[in-house]
């Protein structure tokens, strides 16, 4: 098939959160299956764009701000929308990383008038909204969302909140969650790690970044051996977070900036304890590529996959508060047992439920027009998602643009 993936922004400080990610492991896993997979996006970075990430080919424009505000949610380039015109003429399926932002609606509204198939992925960012302006822009967002073929969700629990926004008139809605393709398993026995904890996100409240830096505060009070370093792109955050750090012991928190994907990925390998501090997170793409790692996660119980991955023995779930991340923080770092029955469990459920590979499959059913409506049931493949769906539903706190 001939494939066109739309994703938002492609950037080197990641700014723009998991979907790129997303998309890119897609591209290229379909790729690598025969597809022929043109990833489109817009650029934003230090140099220009490349015209490939890894083996995915690339089609960009330079990000431009054409609505004020903050966020990705106003980015366009003019002749971006004349790209998707002449890259859909080409194309089978139009699979659309689909945020309330103007990159989306135009995707969509160019599959809508090619009349291209065309799959839309929400990765959580489509929820029930009331503030006028996201009313304003339902009002052409909305019907084009409605005329995909397949809407993409990542648990039961999102599946609930886009079925509220699109209504009964809605796509079919998929559970697709996020794959990755681990790397090879550490030796055994697995060594020991030095205890430097590490924060990979957005700085963003949602991601509560503060919360990070007073646990480490707390876990330093009885480990003081322990380090901490937030890695990530400042999206409203930073500024507290260096306040914080500088109110505490010198030398014990670190702010490291942002990273591109091999640093990361260095970051998550020689890390002792990843801790994803976000209340409401869809998924968590962070904490896969950290399991990938056969690094031990400590997340909240609002992350989506925390039942999952609890009950696979893969993560320490916690009620979100500083002192509830401090202790299991530090249980991690005074169990070297522990870390390692973690790491093993942490790779099964990679291999075993949010696999690159297993994603695939499902995309090319999709692409297919094939599987079944999951709005109302549990109909989807994926254990984590009908774990998600038994819980209670919850809008986020902060609504971001991207998870």
């Amino acid at each position: 098939m001939r494939l066109l993936h739309v994703v938002t922004l492609v950037s080197d400080d990641g700014i723009f959160g998991g979907p790129p990610s997303v998309a890119v492991a897609q591209s290229a896993e379909l790729a690598a299956r025969g597809h022929d997979v043109t990833l489109m996006a817009l650029w934003r970075g230090s140099g220009p764009a490349p015209d490939r990430i890894g083996s995915v080919r690339l089609r960009s424009r330079p990000a431009r701000a054409l609505l004020p505000g903050r966020g990705c949610i106003g980015l366009l380039h003019p002749l971006l929308v004349r790209d998707l015109w002449r890259a859909m003429g080409g194309a089978d399926v139009v699979h659309v990383h689909a945020g309330r932002d103007l990159v989306s609606l135009a995707a969509l509204a160019v599959a809508a008038v090619r009349r291209v198939p065309c799959v839309a992925q929400t990765h959580g960012m489509v929820e029930p909204r009331t503030a006028l302006p996201v009313r304003l822009f339902d009002l052409l967002y909305l019907p084009l969302l409605r005329r995909a073929r397949a809407c993409c969700v990542l648990t039961g629990h999102e599946r609930r909140l886009v079925a509220r926004v699109l209504g009964p008139d809605g796509p079919p809605l998929r559970i697709l969650p996020n794959g990755i393709r681990p790397g090879p398993p550490e030796p055994e026995p697995r060594r020991p790690r030095d205890p430097h904890v590490v924060f990979l996100a957005r700085l963003h409240p949602r991601k509560r970044p503060e919360a990070f830096v007073e646990m480490a505060r707390l876990v330093h009070q009885e480990m003081p051996e322990a380090r901490f370093t937030l890695y990530g792109p400042d999206d409203g955050s930073l500024p507290a977070v260096r306040r914080l750090i500088d109110e505490g012991p010198a030398g014990v928190v670190r702010y490291g900036g942002a990273l591109d994907p091999a640093e990361a990925h260095e970051a998550y390998r020689s890390a002792a304890v990843h801790v994803l501090a976000s209340v409401n997170e869809p998924f968590g793409m962070t904490v896969i590529e950290a399991l990938a790692a056969g690094t031990p996660v400590v997340c909240t119980d609002t992350c989506g996959i925390a039942d999952e991955l609890a009950r696979r023995g893969a993560a320490l779930v916690t009620d979100g508060s500083p002192q509830g991340m401090a202790a299991a923080v530090r249980r991690l770092l005074g169990d070297p047992e522990l870390c390692a029955r973690m790491a093993r469990a942490g790779r099964r459920v990679v291999e075993d439920v949010y696999s690159i590979g297993a994603v695939a499959d499902r995309l090319e059913e999709i692409y297919r027009g094939g599987g079944r409506d999951e709005r109302t049931g549990g109909g989807g493949t994926d254990h984590a998602a009908r774990e998600a769906d038994g819980r209670p539903g919850q809008e986020p706190a902060t609504p971001s643009p991207a998870s």
